[in-house]
This record gives C-alpha cells, structure tokens and sequence, in this order.
C-alpha cells in the first residue's frame, strides 16, 4: 500500500485553519461550491443506525459531531488537531444544547488515544490529505471500531470527466483563492490557493481505488463509493470485519 510522495505536517495544518476557525463551514460551502452539506448528509446516513458511542474524527468546528448527535441520539466524541477549531466547536456544542452529548477531544488521527473496540460508528471528513501514511491512519480509525460498527468518510474529489475537471481546475485554481481574499483576506487566499493543488496532488498518489483496497487493508468489509455533485466530493463507507 506504498505510494510517493509528501504531505503537510500536522503543525502545517493546525497553523493553515487556525485562524478560520469561525469561518471555516463557509469555506467548506464555497469550495463545495454549496454541497458540502448534502455530502454531510450522505455520510451521516451510513451511520444513521448506531445507538452506542461514535467518534467524530476531523471534527474541526463540530458541525458532523452536532449533526450526528441530533441525527442518531448517541453519544459523539470530536476529535481534531486544531485547538481553535475545537474551541469554537465548543461554542456551537453548547450553543446547540448538546453539551451533554457531544464531547471535544484535541489529537492526531494517526494515534487516537481510545482503546481497541471503544465505538459502535466512526466518520471522519477531509482527513487523509493531511497525513503522512494514509493506509496506517486508516488502520489507526478501524482499530477503535467495534466488530461489525459501521465507518464512513467524506473527502473531495477532482471530477474524473474532462470537461467538469477543466471547470473545477478553473475554480479551484482561480475563484477560489480571489473569492478568499476578498471574503476573508490573506487567511482565506492562503486556503484558497492550498486547496486545489492539495486536492489534485493527493489523488495523483492515492487513487480511489487504492483507497478502497486500504479500507479493506485495514479490516474494513463491504467497502462502497459513491461519487457527489459530478464528482466534487466523494463519500465512502464500510463496516469494521467481524461483526
């Protein structure tokens, strides 16, 4: 499961959000060009059926953690490299009366500090751009899953047609960085021109199907793949072997 190439360390990431922390669902709407959302929804229902605890991974401001907990009744655990990102998703927890449920923890994806079987789901959203061994993080996320508990992520994706991938090139290469500086100054442009190239850049190493193959690598079973919004994003889900 080897593949060439580097990725932003950790603190590269932390130090690139930080200061978006309470902006950051709106960049997520604008890269997204608007269906950042319904993605959202299109995890959550691979998961929608789990009543024990699950963990939230990538949970930045909370908002799939507090999605979750209104969707499902269990137990949420967020975790997320980024303090001010958890920060505020500490205010929009409490703002949205589910202190009680929703719990915030800081932590690399890479060595989650949970025992081996602690979670009956497990989602996690735009995460594998940002580590360094995707396959060993992904073996990290199915260790703390239960046997037979459902995992389910939500990544972009560069458009594979010709014509859509010439578009989004065109977006993610020119709008967005201009739509970040004029939204959000030097902050948001930094984002903007980082998102496209990392994008790109990460398919080129880890195809899909290579992803696919390190969900099963780790002990993951009926494995799917469902490409959004022409494909904008794409949304993956499995269950943990043995249950």
């Amino acid at each position: 499961m080897e593949a060439l190439g580097t990725r932003p360390t950790g603190a590269a990431v932390a130090g690139l959000f930080s200061p978006l922390a309470g902006r950051y669902d709106r960049l997520c709407e604008i890269l997204s060009m608007g269906q950042n959302r319904r993605w959202r929804r299109c995890m959550i229902d691979h998961v929608a059926g789990t009543t024990g605890p699950i963990l939230d991974v990538a949970s930045g401001t909370a908002g799939v953690a507090i999605a979750l907990a209104r969707r499902t009744g269990a137990r949420v655990v967020g975790f997320d490299l980024t303090l001010p990102m958890l920060l505020e998703g500490a205010r929009r927890v409490e703002t949205a009366g589910l202190g009680d449920r929703v719990e915030l923890v800081e932590g690399r994806a890479e060595r989650l500090p949970f025992p081996d079987a602690s979670f009956d789901g497990l989602t996690f959203t735009y995460l594998l751009r940002y580590v360094d061994d995707p396959a060993a993080t992904l073996a990290e996320l199915a260790r703390v899953l239960r046997p037979g508990a459902p995992m389910a992520s939500l990544e972009f994706l560069a458009p594979p047609g010709r014509v859509w991938r010439a578009a989004w090139r065109c977006y993610t290469r020119v709008v967005l960085p201009i739509a970040g500086w004029l939204t959000g100054g030097r902050a948001w442009w930094l984002v903007g021109r980082f998102l496209g190239p990392s994008i790109s850049n990460h398919y080129r190493r880890y195809p899909v199907d290579w992803t696919v193959r390190a969900w099963e690598s780790a002990g993951m079973v009926d494995v799917g793949v469902r490409p959004m919004s022409l494909g904008g994003g794409l949304v993956m889900w499995g269950r943990r072997a043995g249950g």
